[in-house]
C-alpha cells in the first residue's frame, strides 16, 4: 500500500499498544500490564484530517537480551523500522529515562528516519515537566501524551504530518478475499505465514502461544490481492493461564467472524482433536468457507494421502464439503496449490445463480425424489431465489415451513451443491410460508378497519 506508515517502537511496557489502539480508535492490539505481551507487528489503517495513514505496532525492544524468542521479536521491530516512513519512540513519563531508551534512541537516530518522542503516561498538564528528564536523547521534537486518557494525540499527529508527505490511493476496484489462519497452538501457522509472504513477516519459536494478537498481512499473488489474517493458537479454556491468553481467543473467533475463508491447520502426526472438530463445527455454523491443511505432511510416513482424507471426513462427516490439502509449509510443498484452491472456494461463496436457474433446478430436483409425507400432506415449493453471496443464501416460498424435514433439506443442499459447484462453501436456506386464506381475511379485514 502507497499509504505513509508510522512505527510505534520502545521498550516493554511503555504504553505502546495503548498508543497504537487509541490512535486508531480501534482495539487491535492487546493490552496487558504483563510485559512482553505483543510479539510480532501489528498493521492498523487510521485517518488524520482526511489524510490515511498506516500505523505499525512493535514488540518492546531488548538490545541486551540473548534469548532466541527475543531476537526474533527484535528482528521483527527492526523491519518495522526500516519499512516506516516516520517513527514514533515511545517512553515512560513516570519511570524516567533509561539506559534500554538511550540505546532505542540511537537506533533510531542511526536509521535516518524522521521520528518524534511521545513520553507516554503524563495524564494531565501538571506533569508535562517530566517530559524535560528526556532530551539528553537528542530528539527534537517531544510531546507528552497519555494514551490512557488520549492526551495530546492532535499535536503528535501534527508533528508526524509535518515531516512526511501524505499519498493518495485510489479505492480497490473489488473486494480482496480475507483469509483466516487458525488452528491449535504449535501447528504451524506463523511458519505458514513466513512462507507465504517470502518473509519472516511473524515470528517463529518452538515455544507454545507464540503469536497472541490477530495479525493483518497485505498478501499478492500473481497480481490477485488478499488480506491474510494470521491467529494465536485455540486453547481449551483450563489451559488459558492469564488475561491475554483469554483476549487472544476472543480475537481468534473475532477474526473468523470478520473472514471469508478460513485456513485450518492441523498437524498431520496428531491429526484432528476433539477441540478442533469444536472449532471446526463454528466455522461450519457461521456459514464460512474453509480449506483444511493438514500440515508438516513431510514428517509422516507410511501413510497415503486418501486413507488420511477419508479418516479425516469419518471423525467430522461435514468436512466432505470442503477441500483437503496436504501441505509442508517449511518446505514449500502444495503451497501454490493453496492459492488455486482458495481463488475457486472464493468464486464459489461470491457466486450469484439467477433466479431462473434456481427454479428448474428445483423442480427437477423435486421430480427426481419428491418431498416425503409429513402428517399426511407434503411440501410444495412454489419457487426459489438467492437472497446474497458470503455465504450463498436462498429463499424458499412454500406451503408450509414445517413440511421440509431435515432429510430433504439435506437432500435439497447435496442436489444444489452438486448443480452449482459450492464446494467448500457451506449454503444457508430460509423458508417463507404462503399465507393461509384465514390470515389473508384477517388482512383485508384490518385493512377496511383502519380505513
Amino acid at each position: 500500500m502507497s499509504f505513509p506508515k508510522i512505527a510505534i517502537v520502545g521498550r516493554p511496557n511503555v504504553g505502546k499498544s495503548a498508543l497504537f489502539n487509541r490512535l486508531l480508535k480501534k482495539r487491535i492490539a492487546i493490552v496487558d500490564e504483563m510485559e512482553g505481551v505483543t510479539r510480532d507487528r501489528l498493521y492498523g489503517t487510521g485517518e488524520f484530517q482526511n489524510n490515511p495513514f498506516i500505523l505499525i505496532d512493535t514488540a518492546g525492544i531488548q538490545l541486551d537480551d540473548a534469548n532466541p524468542l527475543n531476537q526474533e521479536i527484535l528482528l521483527q521491530s527492526r523491519q518495522a523500522i526500516q519499512e516506516a516512513s516516520f517513527c514514533v519512540l515511545v517512553v515512560d513519563g513516570r519511570v524516567g529515562l533509561t539506559e534500554m531508551d538511550q540505546e532505542i534512541a540511537r537506533l533510531l537516530l542511526k536509521s535516518k528516519k524522521p521520528v518524534c518522542l511521545a513520553v507516554n503516561k503524563l495524564d494531565d498538564e501538571h506533569l508535562d515537566y517530566l517530559a524535560h528528564q528526556f532530551y539528553p536523547l537528542g530528539i527534537s521534537e517531544v510531546v507528552g501524551v497519555s494514551a490512557n486518557h488520549g492526551r495530546n494525540l492532535y499535536e503528535l499527529f501534527e508533528i508526524i504530518f509535518s515531516k512526511i508527505e501524505p499519498v493518495d490511493e485510489e479505492q480497490d476496484a473489488g473486494k480482496k478475499p480475507t483469509l483466516c489462519i487458525v488452528g491449535r497452538t504449535n501447528v504451524g501457522k506463523s511458519t505458514l505465514i513466513n512462507a507465504l509472504t517470502h518473509s519472516q513477516r511473524c515470528v517463529v519459536s518452538p515455544e507454545r502461544a507464540t503469536t497472541r494478537d490477530a495479525i493483518e498481512i497485505e498478501l499478492q499473488h500473481e497480481g490477485k490481492d488478499y488480506l491474510l489474517i494470521d491467529t494465536a493458537g485455540i486453547r481449551r479454556k483450563q489451559k488459558e493461564l492469564n488475561v491475554v491468553e483469554k483476549f487472544a481467543s476472543i480475537r481468534t473467533y473475532e477474526a473468523i467472524e470478520r473472514s471469508d475463508i478460513c485456513l485450518f491447520l492441523i498437524d498431520a502426526q496428531e491429526g484432528m482433536t476433539a477441540q478442533e472438530k469444536k472449532l471446526m463445527s463454528e466455522i461450519y455454523k457461521q456459514g464460512k468457507s474453509c480449506v483444511l491443511i493438514v500440515n508438516k505432511w513431510d514428517l509422516v510416513q507410511d501413510h497415503r494421502m486418501e486413507h488420511t482424507r477419508q479418516a479425516l471426513i469419518h471423525e467430522c462427516p461435514f468436512l466432505d464439503i470442503y477441500p483437503i490439502l496436504f501441505t509442508s509449509a517449511l518446505t514449500g510443498r502444495n503451497l501454490l496449490k493453496m492459492y488455486e484452491i482458495i481463488d475457486q472456494v472464493y468464486i464459489n461463496r461470491t457466486k450469484r445463480i439467477d433466479t431462473a436457474a434456481l427454479n428448474r433446478f428445483i423442480e427437477q430436483a423435486q421430480h427426481k425424489t419428491p418431498p416425503p409425507m409429513v402428517k399426511g400432506k407434503r411440501l410444495r415449493i412454489y419457487y426459489m431465489t438467492q437472497i446474497k453471496t458470503s455465504p450463498p443464501s436462498f429463499l424458499f416460498f412454500v406451503n408450509s415451513q414445517s413440511r421440509l424435514t431435515h432429510t430433504y433439506k439435506r437432500y435439497l443442499i447435496n442436489q444444489m451443491r452438486e448443480s452449482f459447484n459450492f464446494f467448500g462453501c457451506p449454503l444457508q436456506f430460509f423458508l417463507k410460508s404462503k399465507k393461509t386464506r384465514e390470515q389473508v381475511a384477517e388482512e383485508k379485514n384490518l385493512a377496511s378497519v383502519r380505513n
